[in-house]
Parts: C-alpha cells; sequence; structure tokens
C-alpha cells in the first residue's frame, strides 16, 4: 500500500513539472493596437432656412440733368440705417469645398439727406434725402470648410426698392419725389460656424453694385418737376442663423 501511495505521489509531481515545462515554452500573447476612435465630420449638405439682422450704408450722388444736356450737381449724401430678414438655399458638400445657392429677402431702413447744391427758389432752400426700404440677393456660393467652419464667398444679382425726395428745408414738406426698383450685382464674403448638427451662426458682408440711374421726380400735383441721374451702391453687414436638413454624418478616422 505505501509503494501504490509513494508511487501515486511521483506520477502526480512528474505530470506537474511537465506542465510548467510546457506552459514555460508557450509564447506571450501578442500585443494587438486598439482601432482608431471614430469622429463625426460635419457635413454642410443640405437645404437650410434662416433669419438675420444688421446694418447697411451707401452713398448716394445726385445731378440734375438739364435740358440741352448741361448737369447740375446736387452732391452726395451718405446713407445708413438698419435690416432685418430671412434666407433659404441648399448646399453640397465634395471633400471639404461647399458649393451653394441661395435667395435673401431683407427689409430696410437706410436713409440718409443733405442740403442740395441745387435750390427751389434760392440757394439752401431744399434737401435730397435717399432711402434703401428693401433688398434682394440670388447668389452662388463657393466655400472651403474645417469640419464645422465653414469659409465663403458668393456672388450674383442684387435689387434694391428706393425712394428720392426733394424737401423744403423750413418746413420739411416733400417738394418732390421718385421711387425706383434697381438691380445690380451683388459680391460677399462669410464665416459660419456649426455649434450643432443642423444650427449655425454666421457673419456676413456683402456690396451690391447697383449703379447709376436717370429718374423723373414729380410734384404733389404729378407734374415732373426735376430729372435726376442718381448713383448709389449699397454695403451691407449681417448676422445670421440657419437651420439646415442635412445629409448623413460621415465618419472620420
Amino acid at each position: 500500500m505505501k509503494k501504490f501511495a509513494f508511487g501515486a505521489l511521483g506520477l502526480v509531481a512528474a505530470l506537474a513539472a511537465s506542465a510548467t515545462a510546457n506552459a514555460a515554452d508557450l509564447a506571450a500573447r501578442p500585443y494587438t493596437k486598439a482601432p482608431p476612435m471614430e469622429v463625426a465630420a460635419y457635413n454642410w449638405s443640405g437645404f437650410y432656412l434662416g433669419v438675420n439682422g444688421g446694418g447697411g450704408w451707401t452713398r448716394s450722388c445726385w445731378d440734375i440733368l438739364v435740358p440741352g444736356g448741361a448737369v447740375a450737381p446736387e452732391g452726395c449724401n451718405n446713407v445708413s440705417g438698419g435690416t432685418v430678414g430671412g434666407q433659404i438655399g441648399y448646399r453640397w458638400q465634395a471633400a471639404s469645398w461647399v458649393f451653394g445657392l441661395e435667395a435673401q429677402g431683407n427689409w430696410a431702413d437706410f436713409t440718409g439727406s443733405r442740403v442740395s447744391d441745387q435750390f427751389i427758389l434760392v440757394p439752401g432752400d431744399a434737401t435730397q434725402r435717399t432711402s434703401v426700404r428693401g433688398f434682394g440677393l440670388f447668389t452662388g456660393q463657393v466655400g472651403y470648410t474645417w469640419n464645422n467652419v465653414l469659409l465663403y464667398v458668393k456672388g450674383g444679382a442684387a435689387v434694391t426698392d428706393n425712394r428720392y425726395e426733394h424737401r423744403v428745408v423750413a418746413t420739411g414738406a416733400v417738394f418732390d419725389s421718385a421711387s425706383d426698383t434697381r438691380w445690380g450685382g451683388v459680391a460677399g464674403v462669410g464665416l459660419e460656424y456649426g455649434f450643432t448638427p443642423n444650427w449655425s451662426v454666421a457673419v456676413e458682408y456683402d456690396h451690391l453694385f447697383m449703379g447709376d440711374h436717370t429718374l423723373t421726380l414729380t410734384n404733389a400735383a404729378g407734374l415732373a418737376s426735376t430729372v435726376d441721374r442718381i448713383r448709389q451702391d449699397v454695403d451691407v453687414a449681417t448676422v445670421r442663423l440657419n437651420y439646415r436638413w442635412g445629409g448623413p454624418v460621415v465618419a472620420r478616422y
């Protein structure tokens, strides 16, 4: 019995030694690098709708066209004021480039006046007054994006709604007036920041090239009073808030 017990203990010891040796011969588990973390890339593609507000200014220069071809300069008046409006557009993104189309419409109150260099009866008795009452922009955009930051330029057509008046200095009464809808071009630049997947805020500057128009100003009786050639461009600076219905979020590594 003792011999059997000693034999069994010897067999167990031999098996344990063999197992230890085999374990020592096994190669260590290889190191595996963790997969890279996915980062969601901001996607500027999709339709968007927004509001904007800010200010604008223009320098409006008047010349009376006298029968016979003579020109009587009235001078230039500085015009400024506030604006508020909205915009709707669509953008599509290709790699880091963003392309878009947009329509914008704004109410405006850009107003300014000065004493005219010409007169009704005596020098200094009349003012010339310019008002830009609204404008619209129809533009294409090209931009470059750094994830949720977009720098873009824009250009296209512009239209303004304007009113022009001569007023009597002593009373402020309107002596004659005219209105026009003027078409021109626009060029602008903007910087936009996406602060959620669908909401973004931007600052934008636009210059409207409106050229000159020749207008006949009429008095209260509807009779032609003066014929003026009026030149003006318009500058506008706005802050914009957009909501976008975008495409899917793209994973980047």
